[in-house]
């Protein structure tokens, strides 16, 4: 009789807890995001810009990276447990819902998202914790690869004189990044913390193949090509680009965003990722412009953020209530 009379109680404490979590973290998220969005739009007023189709585009191949990364992350979830039953449109919620997360300093809620969730679906939430893994290094690796490739390329010697090696400095963070991607080292890694924490091992299988890995890491590029489009497309409604730069300009905007995920300790101010920017793209357009694009790109990317939210309810309204993201 007592534990029938205590239940009631408990479940409302728990629900209590649940909603005022939820109030706290959608308000953070919609605080920091109104506080970015306004930021950004007030440096793009001061460069006396007037808004054109191609910044509508922009915005839109900026979002749509995000819900196309979340198929190929449901891709790979469903080759370390195939027996989980995860639907395009409840992945790209989930995705989404990660996503706009990363406003909340230190982007923890990210991935305690997709733990929570798991949870509530029934999977394996190690499984999880390593596809999210394997999701940040393959956007990583994407990014720097084939950025710096392009970019060494064309403006090398010109960019840094005697010494292009500079250039490889943000290559050196690939190393650790190639060790995840290699499955008897990232097995052997995670394995040793799992026995020494939770006195047990990880099973092989949770992590993924040598082809599987490179067919992934071809997949994980075309979010990223997204990304390069809309700031090319961006970059025509402020400069002339040529055919023959849409390559470097694309390469610099996703070079510069790896960057500066990398440089976590650096202050706020101007970004990295805008500084990376206009490094690139100056012999080409001149500083001027260049600072432009950036300021116009850090605009445009916030508000795909916002079409990001957007896509996150009409997706989220096809899942049932108790798996929601």
């Amino acid at each position: 009789m007592e534990q029938a009379a205590q239940a009631p109680k408990v479940w409302w404490k728990r629900k209590a807890f649940r909603t005022t979590v939820t109030v706290i973290v959608v308000g953070a998220v919609a605080a920091l995001f109104t506080v970015s969005l306004v930021r950004n739009a007030q440096d793009v007023r001061e460069q006396n810009l007037t808004p054109t189709w191609q910044w509508a585009m922009a915005i839109a191949l900026f979002a749509l990276a995000v819900p196309l990364t979340g198929l190929l992350w449901r891709t790979m979830l469903a080759r370390l447990q195939p027996e989980a039953e995860v639907s395009r449109t409840e992945a790209i919620s989930v995705q989404c819902a990660s996503w706009l997360l990363k406003y909340i300093p230190g982007q923890v809620g990210s991935t305690v998202n997709k733990v929570l969730w798991a949870g509530r679906k029934g999977i394996n939430r190690g499984v999880v914790v390593i596809t999210v893994i394997y999701e940040n290094v393959f956007l990583q690796v994407c990014s720097l690869a084939p950025g710096a490739a392009v970019v060494a390329a064309a403006l090398g010697p010109q960019l840094f004189g005697d010494e292009p090696y500079v250039l490889l400095l943000p290559l050196l963070a690939l190393v650790p990044m190639a060790l995840v991607l290699w499955r008897p080292a990232f097995h052997r890694a995670v394995d040793v913390v799992a026995r020494k924490a939770l006195k047990r091992s990880v099973p092989r299988e949770y992590f993924l193949s040598t082809r599987t890995t490179l067919v992934l890491l071809v997949g994980f590029l075309l979010p990223r090509l997204l990304n390069a489009a809309g700031f090319v497309v961006l970059a025509t409604s402020v400069t002339d680009v040529e055919a023959d730069e849409w390559a470097v300009f694309g390469a610099a905007y996703v070079l510069a965003g790896a960057i500066g995920i990398l440089a976590v300790l650096v202050p706020s101010g101007l970004g990295v990722r805008e500084a990376v920017i206009v490094v690139i793209l100056a012999p080409y357009v001149g500083v001027p412009a260049a600072i432009v694009v950036s300021v116009l790109a850090r605009l445009c990317s916030t508000v795909g953020d916002g079409l990001v939210a957007v896509i996150y309810v009409l997706t989220r309204r096809t899942i049932p209530k108790e798996l929601r993201p």
